[in-house]
């Protein structure tokens, strides 16, 4: 089992800069990448970013050059960087871990809210 534990959500500004952490812990070994997700009211879990660990990294289209996904080895940590925060970008964002980069989640941590207000 591996244990995902996100902190760093928060209501914010557009415009404004949030990052989120994600922590991981118990049997890491079986995870070879990490990733977030966002879940809106009313709406399906999306992908935001994922990140391997060798660093190959991907994102969605509607945070491409604003989010930067990236991931400390040592502290098996990962984190995004959020960037030029929207309205609409407000949503519930979880960490996810992978058995492999092309994979689907197979871990979850329990959520953190990220609210930007207009």
């Amino acid at each position: 089992q591996v244990q995902l534990v996100e902190s760093g959500g928060g209501l914010v500004q557009a415009g404004g800069s949030l990052r989120l952490s994600c922590a991981a812990s118990g049997s890491i070994f079986s995870i070879n990448a990490m990733g977030w997700y966002h879940q809106a009211p009313g709406q399906q879990r999306e992908f935001v970013a994922v990140i391997s660990s060798g660093g190959s990294t991907d994102y969605s289209d509607s945070v491409k050059g604003r989010f930067t996904i990236s991931r400390d080895n040592v502290k098996n940590t990962v984190y995004l960087q959020m960037n030029s925060l929207k309205p609409e970008d407000t949503a519930v964002y979880y960490c996810s871990a992978h058995s492999g980069y092309g994979d689907p989640g197979r871990y979850w941590g329990q959520g953190t809210q990220v609210t930007v207000s207009s």
